[in-house]
């Protein structure tokens, strides 16, 4: 027999469709419903009996749309199931409470976005869960802070804000050899630039409101790994709630069919940008995966497709420069998102991180003048000239 030939990731985020209705629709159909119905009640007894039945019985235990997005997203990743919820840090919720219990650690890079430190430090120790930070910088600090209680390590490549790269098969050695859960946050990269399973990973989150949606119009999480560890996902979520909308779901699949071309586009242009501000006298020094200067750049080139679509620089003049420059953007929005089709500026440090503590701050790198840059889809010529003329009236006050 023809061996059948592997599609391109970028034909099966096209092309896998879960199921058609009668009306043999080429789209994606959407379906919005809460719950299904049973020919029989013996049908229905079976379907709340086994709950290895693939069978739809309520919408917040699975949905046709939503098992479409997820799909596709295990596709993607390389991975062999997933599970979705509202939010990226739903995912990131779930993924913990399902696999911690009270006097278990986790061990985490410092550099994470802010929800996930609260998440880390005021919510998981009421549960008796400890966590040890790593400097991501110092991957070879990893192993130091294992403990025979130690079950989850978790880290952000590139990490948010700092843009930190990791050698992801260094830390899966790390834990492999310890028994020890690895999961990896790809919500900046994506997996049309990055797929952490090939490096060791055993679940990958993303936030899907950021790249896979692309446009900033729906929440959405989503994590994927091998069938055994998802099912003990799944079973958390169906119970607890935090599942996804169909009609998020929905939006998310379509964007995924554009999920490549649209990251090639952000990383082209965001390295355009990178490399036309690091002279800038106002900017004292500018970081993006694929610039040389970046000091894991030989690690971002091998395990990344592109650098992504985020820049960061630091601005002389610290938290008031920051701001006067964000006052100064003409076309540039101000929100507190990314990965969207327009280009988004926006200050760590007065904002998404601003809780942290000043020491907090310099251990991740979040210092007063960082601006983030979330790069869009617009023409990089019309991106540049907004930034450098908000830098120049930073300059002129």
């Amino acid at each position: 027999m023809k061996e059948e030939k592997q599609q391109h990731p970028e034909t099966k985020a096209v092309r896998i469709q879960t199921k058609r209705t009668g009306e043999k629709e080429h789209a994606t159909p959407l379906f919005l419903t809460s719950s299904f119905t049973y020919d029989s009640a013996d049908e229905m007894a079976a379907a709340f009996a086994d709950d290895s039945l693939d069978v739809n019985i309520y919408s917040r235990f699975s949905n046709p749309t939503v098992d479409e997005f997820v799909n596709k997203m295990a596709a993607l990743e390389g991975t062999e199931d997933g599970i979705a919820t509202g939010t990226g840090m739903a995912a990131i919720f779930a993924s913990f409470m399902t696999f911690l219990q009270n006097g278990d650690h986790i061990i985490s890079s410092s550099a994470v976005f802010g929800s996930t430190h609260t998440l880390l430090t005021k919510y998981l120790p009421k549960w008796g869960i400890s966590h040890s930070y790593f400097n991501m910088a110092k991957p070879e600090s990893i192993e130091e802070l294992v403990k025979p209680n130690t079950k989850i390590l978790f880290l952000e490549t590139p990490s948010n804000p700092g843009l930190d790269i990791i050698d992801l098969e260094f830390v899966a050695a790390i834990c492999k050899k310890n028994n020890i859960l690895f999961v990896v946050d790809n919500c900046f990269a994506t997996p049309a630039v990055q797929q952490p399973v090939l490096f060791g990973a055993d679940l990958v989150i993303h936030s899907a409101t950021k790249f896979i949606d692309g446009q900033g119009r729906v929440l959405g999480g989503v994590v994927v790994g091998n069938k055994e560890l998802i099912n003990q996902l799944y079973l958390f979520v169906r119970n607890t709630g935090p599942s996804m909308s169909p009609f998020n779901a929905w939006v998310l699949s379509k964007s995924l069919e554009t999920l490549y071309i649209r990251m090639e586009k952000h990383a082209a242009s965001a390295l355009t940008i990178a490399k036309a501000l690091q002279e800038h006298e106002k900017i004292n020094w500018v970081k993006y995966p694929y610039l040389e200067t970046h000091p894991q750049y030989a690690i971002a080139k091998k395990q990344m497709s592109n650098g992504g679509g985020i820049v960061t620089f630091e601005l002389k003049g610290g938290i008031e420069s920051g701001k006067k420059f964000l006052d100064s953007l003409q076309m540039i929005s101000m929100t507190n998102n990314l990965g969207d089709s327009r280009t988004i500026a926006s200050h760590p440090a007065s904002t998404t991180h601003s809780k942290l503590s000043d020491e907090e701050k310099k251990e991740v790198g979040i210092t007063d003048g960082l601006i983030r840059i979330s790069v869009g889809l617009e023409h990089p010529e019309d991106i540049l000239d907004d930034i450098l003329q908000a830098l120049k009236i930073t300059e002129d006050t």
